[in-house]
């Protein structure tokens, strides 16, 4: 099994420029709806990994119910250097929600809310 995280935007054009600029996410494919609306997108994590994203439907999404799912995720992305990785994001004005802090398991961590709320937690631990 492989999984494939996937987040809901208000703006998911801004949300997939701000994510290349503060974390090195870049675009794998884009689709846009007749509404110029984002109905499907996948981003490359740098290093490995894909993470999909969409715009929250006007009125919600039948399938899935009329529930704000816009800025209510939650992502652990493992990275070979989360120092250099900090600085960028902080450049980036993403609002750090934890420093950079040395876990007792090994990883080094720093966790941020992007633009829309989501958080990301950033780290050396790397699950196998």
């Amino acid at each position: 099994m492989t999984a494939y995280p996937v987040l809901r935007y208000n703006d998911a054009r801004a949300a997939i420029g701000w994510l290349g600029q503060a974390f090195g996410f870049t675009e794998k494919e884009v689709h846009a709806g007749d509404d110029g609306r984002i109905v499907h997108a996948e981003l490359y994590a740098p290093g490995g990994g894909i993470v999909m994203l969409s715009d929250e439907p006007e009125g919600g999404d039948p399938r899935w119910g009329n529930q704000p799912y816009a800025g209510r995720g939650w992502l652990y992305v493992a990275v070979e250097d989360p120092d250099a990785l900090y600085d960028t994001a902080v450049a980036a004005g993403a609002e750090i929600v934890m420093e950079l802090t040395d876990q007792d398991y090994g990883s080094r961590d720093f966790g941020v809310r992007d633009l829309e709320g989501n958080l990301w937690s950033f780290g050396t631990y790397a699950p196998s």
